[in-house]
């Protein structure tokens, strides 16, 4: 029952990810008055980017393409999206669901990488990936400055959310507790950097 829970737990975090992720590409789309099929190829980008980079790197099978429901989630998004009007979009309503899916996929990210026997070093890392290429790759996308260029709190975020998440199953917490944990913190650090405008310091020369 423990390992249902577990599996499920697990599961619910990356297909959360995935639906805002893929959100936020059908957005982009959005922004630029885009066609249905651009809002599902963007939406797939970005919610499939980070996840399929750390399959690859891990010897893992391709989530996506093993497992139809989440084809079904990111087209079922784009069209929601296509389909409610504009003004519910407007302002910060992509930076916020991105937060929710940096922090939801930097923890499964990890926690894959952990349960295919990678150390928990790279783990971290994959983590790291999983939360933050999917938005590199719908910015590229988009002709928009990626947010890896921008001094936002964002990396750090996803990197505060995967490092806690190890380090809590290191210390032996639970692995749900140990997710939920981690989950909040990562996306509180995102959220409050929003809110407050925060960005790390530029380098001076």
């Amino acid at each position: 029952m423990k390992d249902f829970d577990l599996g499920l737990a697990l599961g619910a975090l990356d297909l959360i990810g995935m639906a805002v992720f893929a959100a936020t590409g059908a957005l982009a789309a959005a922004r630029l008055g885009q066609t249905l099929v651009t809002f599902a190829f963007f939406a797939l980008a970005a919610g499939a980017g980070g996840g399929t980079v750390r399959d690859l790197l891990i010897g893992a099978p391709v989530f996506w393409v093993h497992d139809s429901r989440y084809l079904i989630v990111v087209f079922g998004v784009a069209l929601l999206i296509w389909a409610t009007p504009a003004r519910l979009w407007r302002g910060k309503a992509l930076d916020w669901l991105d937060a929710v899916g940096l922090a939801a996929y930097a923890v499964f990210g990890a926690a894959k990488a952990l349960g295919f026997g990678v150390p928990p070093a790279a783990a971290v890392v994959m983590g790291v990936f999983t939360a933050c290429l999917g938005g590199i790759i719908r910015d590229l996308l988009a002709g928009e400055p990626s947010i890896i260029l921008r001094p936002e709190l964002y990396v750090t975020a996803a990197a505060l959310a995967a490092g806690l998440f190890v380090g809590l199953t290191l210390l032996g917490i639970s692995l749900p507790i140990a997710a939920g944990i981690a989950a909040i913190a990562g996306f509180g650090l995102r959220g409050f950097a929003i809110w407050k405008g925060l960005s790390l310091p530029l380098y001076r020369r």
